[in-house]
Order: C-alpha cells, then structure tokens, then sequence
C-alpha cells in the first residue's frame, strides 16, 4: 500500500489534528494575552477508572461543560476556541482512551465503555449533571454517555458525529476498514504522530492505536433505536462539506423529534433540538471555528427567546 494512499484513508476517516504549532500563519487565530492566560488550566491530572488512567484538565469559571475530542487528536486540538468557551464555562477536557495524556491500557476500545467513563469521571469530579459537547469520536462517546447516563448530561452538542456507520459516504467505508498499524511508519511527518508522541504516556502506542481504531471502524453500528431516547435538548453542528451524508444529517435531527413540521407562526412546534449547518466548513476544520462558540453557547445556556416579526416592527 502506498503512502499516498494510507495517508488519503486516514484523512477519510479522522479528524486531521491541526495543532496551533502545526498551523498556518494564516490560518492561526489571533489571541489575546487573556485568551492564552484562559489555556492554563485551573487543574489537571489523571483519574483511574475502569482500568485506564484518564487525563483531564479543567478550564474557566461557570456552568460545567465536559469537551471531548476527535479521533487521534487530544484536549489540545481546541486551544484555538477553548478561551471563548472558558469565559463563560466551567470546561472539563478529557483525553479519550489512547489519545493524548491518556495511555491506551489493554481495555477493548468503544464507545459504550467510554460513555460510561465520562460519566464516571464527571462523578468523581464532584458534578452531578454537566452539558457535553464532543466532536466526531468524542461526539459518538457524548452520544453513549446520554443514552446510558441521561441524569448526568444536562444538554448535549455533537459535531460531525453520525448515528449509524452508513451515514459516512459509500466510499469511505472501504477505506476504514484499511486502518491500521501499517499506516504508522508512513505518518512520522503528520501533525496527528507529533502531537501524539509529544503528550503520550506511552508513545510507542502509536501503531496499536490505529489497530484500534481500524478494528472499532471495522464494526457496524446503528444507534438510530436509542436517539428518539434522549430526552435532554440536544444540538448538531455540521460543516456544509461534512464526512457525513446531509440525509443523515437531517435524519438525525428527524430521529430527535426536528425537522418534521413547520414551527408556527408563534414558534409553538419548535422542537427543543436544534440543527447547524457552518458554511465553508469540512470535517477536518469545523471544531475550528471562530463561530462555534456563538452557535452552540446560546443554547448551552438554555436560550430560545428571539425577536418576532411583530417586536421589531413595533420597535
């Protein structure tokens, strides 16, 4: 197998970790002393549970928000749109099994088993209930941790997550099931190997990482029985040029009680759930987005009320 192509399947398959120090100057968003003093956490370190010894770091001041990650990436991926989150939250960062501060243990890699673990970790943290918000794995992982520990997630943001292995396109399940430890001697080059090695407790995991991950994308899964389940407000954020089919994206939303009639004249069928759609965004960028935080922080803090027609005329 070629390079070029190894490298084209984990592209399909991954989050491409663009790490602050692996970005562009370009593309670098400016931040203010503020914002960098925002990145140090208030506190940090590792929780063992259920075999693994899991690496967490806590940011800000405010309502708690547990922030999970994507696939071979780590807590460090968000420094780009931490800061704007930490101003008004209470940020819990958690590194998934096998990513980042966390090493990847012997334990089987899946999302019901990390689901329970964050709900653990939120326990062992002192909350009782906290809002999620998780992006790709991390999204999946968010998903598990509602369904199975609904009175520990207040409200719920997935990002580029699916709830069904047939909502990728047709041609990237070929090439997921090619992941796999051969691929790492190609990737010493790549952002996802040089941040992973530079936190790793063990960074000669690397290859068994990506067995791991090829051996969990191998597996079918359909969740589509347990989203109707979710009972707590939940929002989807989507690029417009996502890794997902829009049928999908827009049957998720169905499958949450969206979407299916129009809201009234006075809002009076608006679903609780919501659906964005960012322009000019893919899968491997949008947890980069300037404007994610003013997407998702308005409905994190529980706010619908908008101006109607007739309030703004009458102003």
């Amino acid at each position: 197998m070629s390079k070029t192509l190894l490298l084209a399947i984990l592209a399909s398959v991954v989050a491409l970790i663009a790490a602050p120090d692996a970005q562009s100057e370009e593309s670098k968003p400016a931040m203010t002393t503020e914002a960098k003093a925002l990145l140090k956490p208030e506190r940090s370190g590792l929780l063992p549970i259920d075999g693994l010894n899991y690496y967490f770091a806590i940011y800000g001041k405010g309502e708690p928000l547990l922030l999970l990650h994507g696939g071979l990436g780590s807590t460090d991926m968000f420094a780009p749109i931490l800061p704007k989150f930490a101003e008004h939250r209470t940020v819990i960062a958690v590194d998934l099994q096998g990513h980042g501060r966390t090493a990847l243990g012997e334990r089987a890699f899946g999302l019901e088993a990390m689901g329970n673990d964050m709900a653990a970790i939120v326990k062992a943290l002192g909350y009782d209930k906290v809002d999620v918000m998780g992006y790709s794995l991390g999204g999946g992982v968010a998903l598990r941790m509602a369904v199975q520990h609904p009175e520990a997630v207040r409200r719920l943001v997935m990002m580029s997550t699916g709830y069904a292995a047939d909502g990728f396109y047709d041609e990237m399940r070929p090439q997921q099931a090619q992941v796999s430890a051969a691929a790492a001697p190609f990737m010493k080059d790549t952002p996802m190997y040089k941040s992973y090695v530079a936190v790793a407790p063990k960074p000669e995991d690397f290859p068994k990482l990506l067995d791991a991950l090829g051996n969990f994308m191998r597996n079918d899964y359909d969740f589509s029985a347990d989203v109707p389940k979710l009972k707590m407000p939940v929002m989807l954020v989507y690029g417009d040029s996502d890794m997902y089919k829009p049928e999908h994206e827009v049957k998720f939303f169905q499958l949450l009680g969206g979407g299916l009639k129009d809201a009234g004249w006075m809002r009076e069928n608006l679903s609780q759930n919501r659906l964005a759609i960012l322009p000019n965004r893919t899968h491997y960028d949008v947890f980069l987005a300037p404007e994610l935080a003013a997407t998702t922080l308005p409905f994190l803090d529980g706010q619908t009320k908008v101006k109607t027609w007739d309030e703004m005329v009458s102003e």
